[in-house]
């Protein structure tokens, strides 16, 4: 595959989200490992062409100013959630069974617009993710009270015996390679492990950040109720909630009930994991990026009849 092609697709992913990139962030996400100097020659050839344009620093497909200064407005607010989300993340960090926290969605990409959600990814104690779960959604109803709900959107979720992620595709691999480490090193170093075919899309995920700077110990209020559901009575109960979780699901998904984004509600649940539904936002991406790519494969300049 030509560099130009594998530069494109970079373009092509984020033009879906109206975000201009970097060279270095180009780089990072290129389906191949390369000198800078050599991405630079590809980006000047591009630009040449008008393929690409190179506005303040960033690249995009389009010529639109306006999008750059979108992004340098969502960067900035970015990091004003990141350091909410860091202290959210150490609070979810104390919920039973939980044994890691994960920043996930836009803001792991360092950008937040005026509606965003802080999301999280949680990693739970293998047959505890469903007591985990019940456990952190009865605190984000508290939450509404306060009027911080979106502060607290905990949308995906995997335990120790499931860490390997179903779907492997350049959605999944963008997701992953940008996931931000909150809290619980030895099961986030575990998982990100278990994902190493990432690399097959963005080989540069084995160089990616896969530890915490912060050092969250369990508080004793969590080591209290662990031991009081480590038994029979938890492997109940966690059955049980998973039934009654995924039986309401159901009931909104007939209903064609939406989120507060206008979103219908879909999700995917196991006894292991329980994740958005891939036929909704992920296919949605998937199928624009397929169809961006096509568009400038159709664009390609005709070779030189000199070549």
């Amino acid at each position: 595959m030509p560099l130009r092609t594998s530069i494109l697709k970079v373009l092509a992913y984020f033009d879906l989200f109206n975000y201009p990139v970097t060279a270095e962030e180009i780089r990072f996400f290129l389906d191949r490992e390369i000198p800078e100097s050599d991405l630079q020659a590809g980006l000047e050839a591009l630009v040449a062409e008008r393929t690409l344009f190179s506005i303040e620093g960033f690249f995009a497909l389009r010529d639109e100013p306006e999008m750059v200064e979108r992004r340098l407005r969502g960067n900035k607010h970015a990091d004003e959630l990141l350091t909410i989300a860091g202290k959210g993340s150490r609070l979810l960090f104390q919920f039973p069974f939980v044994r890691a926290v994960g920043i996930s969605g836009s803001l792991s990409k360092h950008y937040a617009d005026e509606h965003a959600d802080i999301d999280y990814f949680i990693i739970t104690l293998s047959n505890r993710l469903w007591i985990a779960r019940t456990f952190m959604h009865l605190y984000k109803k508290l939450s509404y009270l306060t009027g911080h709900q979106h502060w607290y959107c905990m949308n995906y979720y995997v335990d120790e015996e499931a860490l390997e992620i179903e779907e492997k595709n350049i959605f999944t691999a963008t997701e992953l390679i940008t996931l931000l480490p909150a809290c619980g090193n030895g099961s986030l170093t575990k998982f990100f492990d278990a994902n190493d075919w990432v690399t097959s899309f963005l080989p540069y995920y084995r160089d990616r950040q896969r530890h915490a700077t912060a050092n969250t110990r369990p508080g004793i209020l969590k080591k209290i109720i662990e031991w009081f559901f480590d038994n029979r009575i938890g492997d109940w109960l966690d059955d049980y909630l998973r039934r009654l979780t995924t039986h309401r699901w159901q009931k909104k998904e007939q209903q064609g009930r939406l989120t507060d984004k206008g979103l219908r509600m879909s999700l995917k649940n196991g006894k292991h994991y329980s994740r958005p539904n891939p036929e909704m936002m992920q296919k949605k991406i998937l199928t624009g990026f397929r169809r961006k790519l096509q568009d400038l494969e159709q664009l390609r300049p005709a070779p030189s009849p000199h070549n």
